[in-house]
């Protein structure tokens, strides 16, 4: 669903160089056509796990993951016009990702000129920070827009996965670490990158299920095995538990809540964790077909399916903090 694992010795992309290559338009969000999702734009897709909008006291601000990777694809940074990619955001990462979060607070899903997944990959590499810069310019200006005519001073929760929460980490820091905006966040999740103890100035990871203001992240791995970027990408990063939502360096069949597959079930008490450097292992989930992931060593596509359910519950009960905190007479 999310980022692509590609073998970057053997993978040869069909590209130009980044300068030859033209920048898509740039998007303007005070057009509803380029939010994937608003509160009065809500997909189908989106319906057929969470059932119909309803208003929430509370928003989420939701950064997709990559989604770009095609091989012949030769654009550096995605064209938002483009009805094959649009149409990814909402059948992939907004059904299966950004769903886990619609009953904490009313979704916010903007288009962005994601990168191209060659960016990652050696030599394609060289282009990471323009190409990055192009993405985040997006995702800065519907933040803003966000903010100016959406929020109206409504808790905040930031959420996204790999592309999208090296897109937030951005965002955290520019709008939210050492801010007054950090009173309105009541968590950001951001799993499926490397983020580091000392990522943020007054940020900080929280280390309790009820815990407000700061943020979540982590990597899943199948149990025993180590990536081979391993070193470089995990090793080191600040590892959240997402079923116990503590510092529990293990968790039981029992206390998972459920994983959200491709079928659209929620299949519950379907995995056991134990946290290690800078990841999560991960059992081989209890759902249909698992026989074929018993074979797959990198749970990254499913950092969020996974805990679907713990995090939809996790989210409202953070929600709910912060309301008690910060609201009169919300006790």
């Amino acid at each position: 669903m999310a980022l692509l694992l590609l073998n970057s010795c053997k993978t040869i992309y069909r590209t130009s160089s980044f300068e030859a290559t033209a920048v898509p338009s740039a998007p303007d969000y005070s057009k509803p056509y380029y939010w994937a999702v608003l509160p009065c734009q809500y997909p189908e897709d989106l319906k057929e796990i969470t059932g119909d909008y309803v208003e929430k006291s509370a928003d989420v601000f939701f950064v997709y993951p990559t989604l770009l990777t095609d091989k012949k694809d030769s654009l550096w940074n995605a064209d938002i016009n483009r009805k094959d990619l649009r149409e990814d955001v909402i059948t992939r990462s907004v059904k299966f990702q950004a769903s886990a979060f619609v009953k904490a607070g009313n979704l916010y899903v903007p288009f962005y000129r994601q990168s191209h997944y060659k960016i990652y990959v050696p030599p394609y590499n060289k282009q990471e920070e323009d190409s990055r810069m192009i993405a985040y310019q997006d995702v800065k200006a519907a933040f803003q827009y966000y903010l100016a005519h959406y929020n109206q001073g409504r808790p905040i929760i930031l959420a996204s996965h790999s592309q999208g929460s090296i897109m937030t980490a951005m965002l955290l820091k520019d709008f939210f670490d050492g801010t007054p905006l950090q009173e309105q966040l009541v968590a950001a999740y951001i799993p499926g990158v490397k983020i580091q103890d000392k990522e943020f100035e007054q940020l900080k990871k929280m280390d309790t299920p009820l815990a407000t203001g700061g943020y979540l992240s982590w990597n899943t791995y199948k149990r025993k095995n180590y990536p081979p970027t391993y070193e470089k990408w995990y090793k080191g990063a600040t590892t959240t538990n997402p079923v116990s939502w503590d510092n529990a360096s293990t968790t039981s069949f029992e206390q998972h809540l459920g994983v959200l597959n491709a079928d659209g079930e929620i299949y519950p008490n379907a995995l056991k964790l134990k946290v290690v450097d800078g990841l999560i292992w991960s059992s081989v989930p209890k759902i249909p077909k698992r026989f074929l992931l018993s074979f797959v060593k990198n749970y990254h596509f499913a950092d969020i399916n996974l805990f679907w359910k713990d995090i939809e519950k996790n989210s409202v009960d953070r929600v709910m903090e912060w309301q008690r905190n910060h609201v009169p007479n919300a006790r």
